[in-house]
């Protein structure tokens, strides 16, 4: 059964970079040897994130790249802005407002903090259950 696990950013070094929950997430996928895709909003989130991932964790080497090249198929993180193509992977990390395309076995769900923005992950809840995923919560 797929699974869908919504993450609600919460604790303050979350709240001040968004992005660093994201760095930790594809640290763990990394580290367990899934392929992901990051689902981001903007060509500057996914520019932001790039750097990010460089420089969030001096002891972590997450090989990633902003989609849209010949390595794409072997880099272990592809982050893929709107627009842009690339193939199905396992897992992937969505921080887009619309549920997540395509076919995986499992999608992280970051939720902003701001209660203005939760209103559309409610909606993507709701839509992965009526599909059939197992969904869970976490508040980190």
């Amino acid at each position: 059964m797929p699974r869908a696990d919504f993450y609600l950013i919460d604790k303050p070094r979350f709240r001040a970079e968004p992005l660093l929950l994201v760095c930790e997430l594809a640290k763990k996928a990394f580290a367990g040897e899934q392929p992901t895709l990051v689902l981001v909003r903007s060509h500057d989130q996914a520019e932001a994130l790039d750097e990010l991932l460089w420089a969030f964790d001096e002891n972590a080497f997450i090989p990633h790249q902003i989609a849209g090249d010949d390595d794409d198929a072997i880099t272990a993180v592809l982050i893929v802005p709107p627009g842009v193509d690339a193939a199905d992977r396992p897992l992937v990390i969505n921080l887009r407002d619309v549920c997540a395309p395509g076919l995986f076995e499992r999608v992280l769900e970051v939720v902003p903090a701001d209660e203005a923005e939760r209103a559309g992950s409610r909606e993507r809840w709701k839509t992965y259950k009526a599909a059939g995923f197992d969904v869970a919560k976490h508040d980190m």
